[in-house]
């Protein structure tokens, strides 16, 4: 079992890998044609709404609710039952989003101003930001239904294709960059529509898979099928449980738009390079694993299932720590090397790196609390982590009123940090204190480890970096160069440690 879970995270981060670099390479390349003007402020927050209703309906509550229902009909239920579940679900998925859309199309100024209230006192940014929202809101439509059909093929084993299908967004929307832009009198709108064609040949994509393994049916509504019922049950607190770091990116952008003209992007980029192992690793490790906990408790197999979990913490921190380290060490080097050229400038690196340090300081919590996520849903259990979740919440709120005035920008990505820092925190508590999560053996001498290797690689970077006016002055060759000898010394030192420590490979399939 630790290696087919092991193989399928492989391929997950494999296909997530080449969507984040392409996905850094739209962003190099939007900051270089738009910089941190008010009209790209203006497109981030046109494209995190529909991208916040995304975390709703599609990977982040819903996937929670529905993998674990059909991966027990999958198991338990016949192919008909499990047949006609995916079609009622499919139905049902389809009226909810169709009355969100009509709602927003018709109300798209009060959801700018929800959303952006700091816009009000621009109204051209503010008209901008409403109309680029008309035009990238159906996105919710298509993505919501491309990863409704992620998660079955998920469940059915089919890891690649939907870890796959974000490559085609990052591709359109650098194309539209290129190519559309020079046609629109506002040449951001290109990236607005980028999104809304991104979206339609994300969701025609997966379509052949669906009818090749023979999952592909017409959408049927019946509210009252006992598995729909179930999902929704479980649907309505995980809506706002599951997606807490959505809501706290969210509240982000909100407060972020009382800040100077930049905040928003600043953020958005910090957040981008932040979220860069938790997309390869932490994502698809909780992708792939969220499947094979929800069999292991419907089989009532909890030692299976507390040794999956083991397993997937391991996996976890071995790659969160030296994540951390790094972008925390090289974060301003980072933003100089692959974002300052064109109209981003140094000023924009610096901004943009100190909130990347404070987004470095909470990975290993952004990453854990997606595995300890699937450790409740998995089991069906809804009320705790949204508990948790509502927590978390309130201490990001009450921290971006405290820290938005001394740090501004920063204090707000620092606020994001230590709430998920809380939320990481008391989900494992309650794992473990519910009896759901037994511990293996190990754990502190393997925390020694991780430590010990973090903290020579932290001497290193700082040690070997340069100041930042010194990364100012070189060519974009030079800057690359030493960029990745550093990346490499501290990858190769890392390993080393752990090795020079007893780790070996074959530590990493407890769970067999």
């Amino acid at each position: 079992m630790g290696k087919s879970l092991l193989r399928s995270t492989a391929l997950v981060s494999a296909m997530t890998s080449l969507s984040r670099i392409l996905g850094f390479m739209r962003d190099m390349l939007v900051a270089q044609l738009f910089g941190a003007t008010p009209a790209i402020d203006a497109f981030y927050v046109a494209f995190r709404v529909p991208n916040f209703m995304r975390g709703l309906f599609a990977e982040g509550a819903f996937a929670q609710a529905f993998v674990p229902v059909l991966s027990e009909y999958r198991r338990l239920r016949s192919v008909d039952e499990t047949r006609l579940f995916i079609q009622h679900m499919q139905g049902s998925l389809l009226l909810a989003l169709s009355l969100v859309m009509v709602v927003v199309l018709l109300f798209t100024p009060a959801i700018t101003s929800l959303f952006a209230p700091g816009f009000i006192q621009d109204p051209q940014r503010f008209a901008l930001t409403t109309e680029m929202l008309r035009i990238t809101f159906p996105y919710l439509m298509l993505i919501s239904l491309t990863a409704f059909y992620g998660s079955v093929l998920n469940t059915y084993g089919m890891f690649g294709v939907a870890s796959f299908t974000p490559v085609l967004l990052n591709v359109i929307m650098i194309a539209a960059a290129l190519w559309l832009a020079p046609y629109f009198n506002v040449s951001v709108m290109a990236l607005a529509w980028g999104v809304l064609i991104a979206g339609i040949c994300q969701f025609i994509f997966q379509l052949p898979f669906m009818y090749l393994k023979g999952l592909l049916f017409w959408p049927r509504f019946l509210w009252r099928d006992e598995g729909v019922k179930r999902v929704m049950k479980l649907l309505v607190p995980a809506l706002f449980g599951v997606s807490v770091a959505q809501i706290s990116l969210l509240i982000d952008t909100l407060f972020a738009s009382f800040l100077p003209t930049g905040s928003i992007t600043w953020l958005y980029y910090a957040n981008r390079l932040a979220y860069f192992p938790l997309g390869i690793f932490g994502v698809a490790l909780a992708t792939v694993i969220l499947p094979h906990l929800s069999r292991r408790y419907a089989e009532k197999s909890s030692e299976e299932f507390s040794k999956a979990m083991d397993w997937a913490l391991r996996c976890i921190l071995v790659i969160a720590i030296p994540s951390a380290v790094g972008l925390y060490t090289l974060a301003i080097p980072l933003f100089i090397t692959l974002f300052q050229y064109g109209h981003f400038h140094l000023k924009d690196a610096l901004m943009s790196g100190y909130a990347l340090q404070a987004y470095a300081l909470g990975l290993p919590a952004f990453m854990l609390v997606k595995v300890l996520a699937s450790g409740f849903y998995s089991r069906q259990n809804i009320k705790t982590p949204v508990r948790i979740a509502v927590l978390a919440l309130v201490v990001n709120m009450l921290l971006n009123f405290a820290l938005i005035g001394p740090l501004k920008h920063v204090g707000l990505a620092l606020a994001s940090t230590l709430s998920s820092t809380l939320n990481a925190g008391l989900l494992f508590i309650y794992l473990i204190i519910s009896g759901a999560f037994a511990r293996q053996r190990g754990w502190v001498i393997y925390l020694m480890r991780l430590l010990g290797a973090g903290a020579v690689v932290c001497g290193l970077m700082l040690w070997l970096s340069p100041a930042a006016t010194v990364w100012n002055l070189w060519s974009w060759q030079h800057r690359v160069t030493q960029l990745l000898f550093l990346l490499l010394l501290a990858v190769v030192a890392y390993f080393a440690c752990l090795a020079a420590s007893g780790l070996r490979v074959k530590d990493f399939r407890l769970a067999n």
